[in-house]
């Protein structure tokens, strides 16, 4: 592990421990070079799981991909790493439930859902772009659907 701030790979372990019901490991690093401490994640790599794509093409599933639409989302929004991690993971957990093979549109549905809990801006944000927003109408359908009950077959 290289040093954020200087880039040596030299540093040493502060502190070890368990995040996300034990499904990952933080740790507090220093560096040894310039003293500098940060934080690490340690998570198992599934691997095997793919995502179907809308045009058909199949690709390995990223847990950055998805950790990436969530921070574009909740982007000035009150949000800690942390917390958007959590949303990562579950979705992550979710879809890998579901088998080898997973629809894009499936996780993007799943990080809707986790979004509607938490935070109505952010999830309006990431439905402009999985549902595909042209006009505000558009918008303006998505919010009223908000105060209401959830479609079916959602959740």
């Amino acid at each position: 592990m290289r040093c954020p701030w200087c880039g040596e790979s030299r540093d040493r372990v502060v502190d070890s421990r368990e995040v996300d019901n034990g499904i990952a490991v933080r740790r507090r690093r220093e560096c040894e070079v310039c003293s500098r401490r940060f934080t690490t994640f340690e998570r198992v790599e599934h691997s095997g799981l793919m995502v179907v794509k809308s045009s058909g093409r199949r690709e390995p599933f990223s847990r950055e991909k998805v950790a990436g639409g969530i921070r574009a989302a909740t982007k000035n929004r009150p949000f800690t790493p942390e917390e958007i991690d959590a949303v990562v993971e579950a979705v992550a957990s979710t879809v890998r439930s579901l088998g080898a093979e997973v629809s894009s549109e499936r996780i993007g549905a799943e990080v809707l859902e986790r979004l509607r809990e938490l935070d109505e801006v952010s999830y309006l944000r990431f439905a402009s772009v999985y549902k595909g927003f042209e006009e505000v109408g558009d918008f303006q359908r998505e919010a009223g659907l908000l105060g209401g009950p959830r479609p079916v077959g959602e959740g």
